[in-house]
This record gives C-alpha cells, structure tokens and sequence, in this order.
C-alpha cells in the first residue's frame, strides 16, 4: 500500500522551485552544484509546509522534463533528500515526502507557537496581541452575571445570541448602512465565518479570486476546501488594488467568490480608498461574483488624522453581492473567539441552515462577553488600547528594521498589524529557516501567495515593541547574515534566552 496521501504535480512543484531566489554565495563561494540546489529547494518547500508531508513527488523523468535538467540531477537530488530523511521511497510506489524523525512537522498556516516554547523564541509569526486587560476580565464577570438566563436554555444558538445579532445590527447601522439583526450571523472566529461561506458557496473545483498576496491561513482554508485560487496581483508597489486586473479577472474567469481586505490588508497593511471599493463592488455584481469583505482590522487605524473610508459594504447595503466578515480576535483580544456575517437575510438563513452540519453554533459566553464591552462601552475602551499598544509597537519596530536591516524595504501602514517587507534580494524561505535557529520566528512571503510567489518577502507583525522589538530586528540580522554566508542550512549558534 503506498504511504502517500497527496500528490504534487511536475508542473506545479516546478513552478515553485523556480520561484524560489537562489541562495546567495558569500565571499569566495562557490556554486552549489545542481543537484544539491535542487534537494535544498525541494526541502524549504517541505520545511515552509508548502509541499505537504507525504505528498507524492513527481517521477524522476517528470520532474527533469519540466525544470529543464538531466534525469540524473532529478536522481542524485532525491538521494540526497532520503539521506537526510526528507523523502521515501518504495518500488511501484514512488517517492514520498518526509520529515526525519524528532523534526516538528510544518504548519502550512501561521499558528502561534505555544506558550511554553517562547522563552527562547521570539514569535513573529502571529499577527495577534495579548489581551486589553482589564477589559477581558472585566467582560468576562459581565458576561458570567448575565449567563444564568441562558443556562436554563439548550444553549444552541445556530445564529448566535439575539443580542449580540442585535448588536452588530447596530453598530452597522451607525457606521451608516442600516442593518438588521436577520443580516447577521454570529461564527467561531473570522475563520469560522469564511469557512461557512466558502463551503455554500464555492464547492470543490470552484473558483475564488484572492489578491496577490493575501492573508495566508485563509488561503490554506481555501485550498483545503479543494477551491481553485485565481491570485490577483495588487497595483505596482502594492499599496493599493489594480481595479483593471479585477474586472479582467472577474470577467474572464467568472469566480464564485473573491475575498478581499479592504481595511488595512493583511499582509501589506494597504487602505483601499472609496472609489476603489466602489469599483470593486461594481465589478464584482457585473460578474454575478460574491464579494467577502474581510473587515477583522478595519478598527485598528493607529494614526490620529487618518479618515477611514465608508465600509465596503456601504456600496451594497442589501448585502445582496457583499458579505462582510468581522471579528473580535485582532481588535480585541484571538482568545475571544468570536466572529460574524453580514450579508443578505435570504444568504444569512443558508449559513445557518448549512451550520447545523458543521459546529451548530458560537460558545454562549464569549457571545455575552462581546455585548456586553459593546453595550457597555468597554469595547472603545479596550480597542482604544489596542491601537495605542499597536502603535508604539509599530514604530519600535520600524525603527529597529531600518536600523539593523537598512537595504530591507517597506511602507509604514496607516493601520493594522503587518508591515510587509521586500527583503534586499534574500530569500524568505531561507530567511524562515535560518530565523528559527537565531530565535526569531518569522514568516516567509510564499506563504501569502500562490505557486511560490513573493520568495523576496517576509511579514513582520506588530506583536513586539521596545527592546523585544530591537532585539527581534538583531536576530532577522542575524538570520540574513547566515543566508547571506551560505551557512542557512548548517549549523548556527543557538539563540540566546529572551523572555517576551
């Protein structure tokens, strides 16, 4: 019986190799041969999860044809990765991909790493912020006084809470577009919303156009979902959306669904202005595509004279051709695992009615929690110290990058929690790699594309401030210096004790 459980095809995986920048040789070094390069690639994808563990490789011959090299290099190339424990193999079964023994296996999303293992490691690879106390605590007692009522009840609410509907029927309605407690559905997080709606949506083999990058995790949602991701590049510089490859790509290859982050995009940190958001949602009805509107960072804006544009849903206020989707976890606390959906009452009683086969419904506490900061005004209070905490962190950041790293390249956002920076020619999957054995955790820019993209990023999120900050930049230093000297596979000093 064969051990693999997935396959990569020869165009595919050659597509992502040749995405990848070589590893720049140091002073006096020499070209690693082909084959060795090849191996090296082949394991970043492995390490980075974008090859999966136990994903059948392409035959030899396959793989040689489609890169352009001998049959020979493709060979010595697999040999070398089963010495090292990264591919099986078994005659009439192929070669199959592999971790050796006592290696963690690769995240293919950007999970945080868990408690216990930070000590040592600095963890830039979840763009989320510990809690707003005592604005937690303080919503939790709220909510535990209000349970009692509840209790009483089979506690399902496939929908969520009448009040928290109501609610965020309400704050909609104050932003400016009138909305009832029928247009929301309250989930398990964003990703429990988006999920919801990939699966009525867009069955396996659908279409979904996504920006060019993207926020990773949802692409990994999406990809599990057996969706057909169509990236869209975003404008040069990637500060804002090219609405003419948006209408080309919405005509011509008529997805399903697009997801967009309009307010403070993830990973860039862009801020779509008005007349893009209406030419986007116009676009988006002439293609009879749904249009999901990530709205989870839209009330992280850190500088005092930004204006924020109406919702995108504004230019939609039926919800007939938007679903927007917000979330407790970035402006309040990842914990607070509460999400939701506005869109049409009709798209909403399909959300619920599919939910019955999926989750049934939203922990009731967390649900009273979040009205209760929200009736009580708690809610500005804690996410107006999310953004204080968000800025000052921001800016120690960005001063220690340009700082330690002075050829990396960025754009300081306006708002959110990413900065997205061009990585003065090196490698991200290289830089990942060696990060994580200088103590800095740090993901690479393949991870926010498709097929490879973006090899010259990484994304640093706004998660450290002050000397946690500075010390973060020294060790991404220290990461580049390694693939810099060729030195990103071997064997670094380790990283020094640092509690965050």
């Amino acid at each position: 019986m064969a051990q693999w459980t997935s396959a990569v095809g020869p165009a595919q995986l050659a597509r992502q190799l040749q995405a990848q920048q070589p590893r720049p040789a140091g002073p006096g070094a020499r070209k690693p041969p082909a084959y060795r390069a090849l191996a090296d690639g082949i394991r970043l994808l492995v390490l980075e999860g974008r090859v999966p563990v136990a994903a059948r490789l392409p035959a030899e011959r396959e793989l040689a044809l489609a890169l352009t090299v001998s049959r020979t290099t493709v060979a010595a190339a697999y040999e070398a990765l089963r010495t090292e424990g990264f591919l099986e193999s078994r005659r009439g079964a192929g070669s199959w991909t592999a971790v050796p023994a006592g290696n963690p296996l690769p995240a293919r999303g950007l999970e945080p790493l868990p408690p216990e293992a930070l000590g040592s490691m600095i963890d830039l690879g979840c763009a989320a912020l510990p809690a707003p106390e005592p604005w937690l605590t303080r919503g939790v007692q709220g909510a535990l006084e209000e349970l009692p009522p509840y209790a009483h009840t089979h506690g399902d609410y496939p929908a969520g809470l009448p009040a928290l509907r109501q609610m965020l029927a309400d704050r909609y309605t104050a932003r400016g577009i009138p909305t009832m407690p029928e247009q929301i559905m309250v989930t398990t997080g964003a990703m429990g919303a988006i999920d919801a709606i990939c699966h009525l949506f867009a069955g396996r083999g659908e279409r979904i156009a996504v920006e060019s990058p993207s926020y990773a995790n949802i692409l990994q949602l999406m990809r599990s979902a057996g969706a057909r991701l169509v990236p869209v590049a975003m404008a040069e510089g990637l500060g804002s959306w090219d609405l003419a490859r948006w209408r080309q790509v919405l005509r011509d290859a008529a997805p399903r669904l697009a997801y967009v982050v309009a307010d403070f995009h993830n990973p860039t940190g862009a801020l779509a202005d008005e007349d893009q958001r209406r030419q986007l949602v116009e676009a988006a009805r002439s293609a009879g595509t749904v249009l999901v509107v990530d709205e989870t960072m839209a009330e992280l804006h850190l500088d005092e004279d930004l204006e924020m544009p109406r919702p995108v849903c504004a230019f939609d206020p039926a919800g007939a051709t938007v679903l927007t989707v917000g979330s407790a976890s970035k402006a309040f606390w990842a914990g607070m695992r509460i999400g939701w959906v506005r869109a049409a009452p009709d798209v909403i009683r399909s959300l619920v009615a599919a939910r019955a086969y999926a989750d049934l419904g939203t922990p009731v506490l967390e649900q009273l929690g979040v009205n209760w900061l929200m009736r009580t005004g708690g809610w500005e209070e804690a996410v107006s110290l999310r953004r204080e905490q968000a800025r000052e962190n921001r800016d120690a950041l960005v001063a220690a990058v340009r700082r330690e790293l002075p050829d990396w390249e960025f754009s300081v956002p306006r708002g959110g929690l990413t900065l997205w920076v061009r990585t003065g020619g090196l490698s991200g999957s290289r830089l990942a790699e060696a990060g994580e054995r200088v103590g800095v955790r740090v993901p690479s820019g393949p991870r926010f594309g498709v097929d490879g993209a973006f090899e010259g990023f990484v994304r640093l999120p706004f998660t450290v401030g002050g000397p946690v900050a500075d010390e973060a930049a020294a060790r991404l230093a220290a990461a580049a210096r390694l693939v810099e000297s060729g030195l990103g596979s071997g064997g670094a000093e380790p990283p020094r004790s640092f509690v965050a």
